[in-house]
């Protein structure tokens, strides 16, 4: 089985800025989505879609964050992972990403625009593989990252989650 370190190197993984882990963006759509198609949060063209290999290691973790558009997570290799929720509707839950379907694992899973989202690899694990993609395309602008005590406030019932989650 391949390493982390082998699997970071083949698929040419660095590390993703602000939210943790490692990605490498591997599709942009050359087609674009004028701004004034878009829903005002947006502010200006994007392109119709975006696709990146993500993975997680014991020492990083997706901090809690929100994008402005939707992401389907797919589950590739490795680890299960497991991915807190905090919707806009004030529910909250956590899905676990992995290959053990019968268990109740997900292959793939939607987090709709807006909702706060963050990821670890479950206890003991040592890598995970995942991918996403976004539509519209991710830009940087579109990303927000979520505060401890802001989203504490919001879900208290999972407040040590979330500040496994939090920087």
């Amino acid at each position: 089985m391949l390493t982390a370190v082998q699997v970071r190197e083949l698929l040419k993984l660095t590390p993703l800025p602000t939210e943790g882990g490692y990605f490498a963006e591997t599709y942009k759509s050359e087609l674009l989505v004028p701004g004034d198609a878009l829903p005002a949060p947006f502010g200006g063209p994007r392109s119709l879609a975006t696709a990146i290999f993500y993975m997680l290691t014991p020492d990083t973790f997706s901090a809690m964050h929100r994008l402005r558009a939707d992401e389907l997570y797919h589950f590739y290799l490795g680890d299960p992972v497991e991915l807190l929720e905090l919707r806009q509707d004030g529910s909250a839950g956590t899905v676990t990403l992995g290959q053990e379907i019968a268990a109740g694992m997900r292959l793939q899973h939607l987090v709709r625009e807006g909702v706060w989202q963050g990821l670890r690899l479950i206890e003991g694990g040592q890598w995970a593989l995942l991918g996403t993609t976004v539509s519209p395309g991710f830009e940087f602008a579109d990303f927000d990252l979520g505060e401890r005590g802001y989203l504490q406030s919001l879900s208290p019932q999972h407040s040590q989650a979330i500040a496994a989650l939090t920087r």
